[in-house]
């Protein structure tokens, strides 16, 4: 009987180290810190505040912080500015206005259609957030270098920009 040989698997570390994965996990981090700073923030109302030291804040509530327009959209438009489902938009919505952060209200344009604007504490809400992202940005900054971050703040701008 003649032992076979074991068959060495091909190198898979780029598994690991691809830069779809590691933007990703770039990405996860930095919404992570953004939504740590925010729990933090004695300018937003306690309710979210705590919403978001408990992980209830997540990456998919940043989408409507991300998009949302000042004047407003409506589901479907904001649904496609997010890459969501316009299903999955209206749960989040849903679930935003239930927090305050949100309001459907009638469009002036189209009488069937609702828009959703941000409230009072929605507006404070993007203001924390405003104020997070750039601490996170700074921390970024000085983690990597200002060379280091110019250079991949760029690149990353000319790579989304190509989409």
């Amino acid at each position: 009987m003649s032992e076979i040989a074991p068959v060495t698997p091909p190198a898979d570390a780029w598994r690991q180290t691809h830069l779809g994965r590691l933007l990703g996990h770039a990405m996860r981090r930095f919404d992570a810190r953004v939504l740590q700073l925010m729990a933090r923030d004695v300018q937003v109302p306690l309710a979210l505040s705590n919403l978001a030291a408990r992980d209830k804040v997540g990456a998919a509530h940043i989408h409507i912080t991300r998009h949302l327009s000042l004047a407003g959209d409506r589901v479907t438009d904001l649904a496609e500015k997010a890459g969501m489902t316009k299903q999955a938009m209206a749960d989040l919505v849903a679930q935003c206005e239930a927090w305050g952060l949100v309001t459907r209200e009638a469009d002036a344009r189209d009488a069937r259609a609702r828009r959703v604007r941000f409230t009072e504490t929605g507006l404070a809400w993007l203001q924390a957030f405003h104020d997070a992202v750039a601490q996170a940005e700074a921390e970024f900054r000085e983690a990597v270098g200002e060379d280091v971050a110019t250079v991949v703040a760029l690149g990353l701008e000319a790579y989304a920009g190509g989409a």
